[in-house]
């Protein structure tokens, strides 16, 4: 018998809400997005700010909630068997007594803690920007280490430093989807994943839970940190006053379910041991399935918990992914697609309006252009970067430009680019973990066909996409509440739900300029990390 649920991918800049239909299949019923603001630098009166609204979250939550009952009349509040989450993580939401925010949210981006880095971990004798002793015990511990500027821990720590008196005010310290949760039911708790996350999670087995040692050396009071629970598990029950802002039945079980990095992969059927995905979102990454936990501390890499708890996600991280394909559109292709708009289409629309018709048109523009971008390279790290190497300071470039080049150039190296930067990550990988020669390809830029063939040849893997690739943070979260209901056993079951749709076999033809190219852009960051520190530091 069908069980309906209702899930909520929580991403950078908007929501996308899915009442989703879990029988023999996975399938979306209905889905809506809304989004909302990302606060970042002057807006939030500190150099390297990225704060959101939580307000806007909670309000995003409860306008697609109500559309999605709207697009599938039939099905009813009272049908619905649970909700669950997949958000973005390494967000900080501190919150009082009430579950309201002492302050504004620091997502994932936010990279002004440098200097309590330096003060808690980063000086003395260093190995992969951690001092020595430090890093021994975090890996004693915790399998990772806290040694990014945008790790939540240091964030916590500057409010501590600057907003003595928010300071003061907490009463637990959440993620993203857990602020979420806490509104819907009134519970405060954190899943496993998300608690990972904070780098303040025991690994070891028999262990498993908040870690006082490293509380303790990092100055964290552990009384902040919330009850873990599992990512499949019911943690409470829609609440009065929520079911009546969302247009949910009161009483509705709600479900931990998991972070982006935990939840994406489920949703791409990567679940199984050596299974490799890639996501280019707003974010991007490469994940593999893993028995055991490894750590890679030179190229920012370590196996996550995840929402499975017989294994881990190796994981490496692109701050600005396909959000470099966005920043293309605004900045580089606003005239190219005015021309289209008059060619194909109403040139009165709205730029929002032909939002995917402007997407369809650089997948064109990219087709057109010879694998290697005529020797154009673009670094997509216009937020820094993460792995496989740290570095706040990086910045995004267009290398190689001759007379002869074209805007054309430019759009299709952007794309390289980012598949560049994902080669790298999974090469780095590959030191230490088994990928697998098939990879699955999901987020918003696996809806391209070209972008797909790209990857494929800068690979020289095939790669398989799903049906569905920009929605399948919603499809893990389902995939809590199936597992966590017994309608599944396990979460490697749910490889049986989600088939490749397409799979794209890699151009031997475009092996020799792509490798020549990637040789490049490796080097670019070796020869200009002085520059970067020069100029953004």
């Amino acid at each position: 018998m069908s069980k309906y649920v209702i899930t909520y991918d929580i991403g950078t800049t908007g929501i996308k809400t899915c009442l989703i239909e879990i029988d023999k299949t996975i399938n979306i019923l209905a889905s809506s997005t809304e989004g909302y603001g990302l606060y970042v630098d002057e807006e939030t009166g500190v150099k390297g700010g990225a704060e959101q609204d939580a307000d806007e979250w909670w309000e995003a939550m409860c306008v697609t909630t109500k559309t999605v009952f709207e697009k599938a009349p039939n099905i009813k509040k009272e049908q619905i068997e649970g909700i669950s989450f997949c958000s973005a993580m390494q967000g900080l939401v501190l919150v009082d007594k009430e579950g309201k925010c002492i302050r504004r949210p620091m997502t994932y981006m936010d990279q002004r803690a440098r200097e309590e880095l330096k003060k808690g971990i980063a000086y003395g004798v260093q190995i992969a920007g951690a001092e020595v002793t430090k890093l021994l015990k975090y890996l004693k511990y915790t399998g990772a280490v806290s040694s990014s500027v945008k790790d939540p821990i240091w964030k916590y720590k500057w409010v501590e430093a600057h907003e003595p008196e928010n300071f003061k005010k907490i009463y637990k310290w959440l993620d993203i989807k857990e602020y979420l949760i806490c509104r819907a039911s009134g519970e405060f708790v954190m899943t496993t994943d998300s608690a990972f996350a904070t780098l303040l999670y025991d690994t070891r087995k028999g262990h498993e839970g908040w870690c006082k040692p490293i509380c303790d050396m990092v100055g964290v009071n552990i009384n902040h940190l919330p009850p873990i629970k599992k990512c499949t598990e019911k943690v409470g029950e829609i609440t009065k006053q929520a079911a009546q802002e969302l247009g949910l039945a009161a009483g509705t079980a709600v479900y931990g379910g998991g972070g982006d990095a935990s939840l994406i992969g489920v949703g791409a059927g990567a679940v199984e041991n050596g299974d490799t995905h890639i996501y280019s979102g707003t974010s991007g990454w490469v994940g593999t399935v893993c028995k055991e936990q490894t750590v890679d501390a030179g190229a920012m890499m370590a196996a996550i918990v995840g929402a499975d708890p017989e294994s881990y996600n190796y994981f490496g991280e692109l701050e600005t992914s396909n959000k470099c394909v966005g920043w293309v559109k605004d900045h580089l292709a606003l005239d190219e697609i005015g021309v289209y708009l008059k060619k194909y289409g109403n040139a009165a629309d709205s730029l929002e309006q032909t939002e995917f018709n402007m997407y369809d048109y650089l997948e064109e523009v990219i087709d057109s252009i010879p694998a290697g971008s005529n020797g154009v390279i673009f670094t997509p790290w216009l937020h820094g970067n993460r792995c496989p190497f740290e570095d706040p300071n990086a910045a995004g470039m267009f290398f190689n430009i001759r007379l002869e080049t074209g805007k054309t150039e430019l759009i299709r190296s952007v794309v390289e680019g980012i598949c560049f930067h994902m080669r790298w990550m999974l090469e780095r990988q590959e030191k230490k973990v088994k990928t697998s020669k098939a990879v699955r390809f999901c987020g918003g830029g696996a809806l391209g066909a070209t972008t797909c063939q790209i990857l494929a040849d800068i690979l020289q893997r095939d790669v398989e996409v799903v049906d569905s690739p920009q929605n399948i943070g919603a499809v893990g979260a389902a995939a809590c509440i199936a597992v966590g209901t017994g309608i599944i056993p396990t979460m490697k079951d749910v490889k049986k739900l989600i088939p490749a749709k397409m799979v794209y076999h890699p151009n031997l033809k475009h092996k020799a300029v792509y490798d020549k190219n990637f040789k490049v852009y490796k080097n670019l960051y070796k020869c200009n990390k002085e520059n970067f520190a020069i100029l953004n530091g």
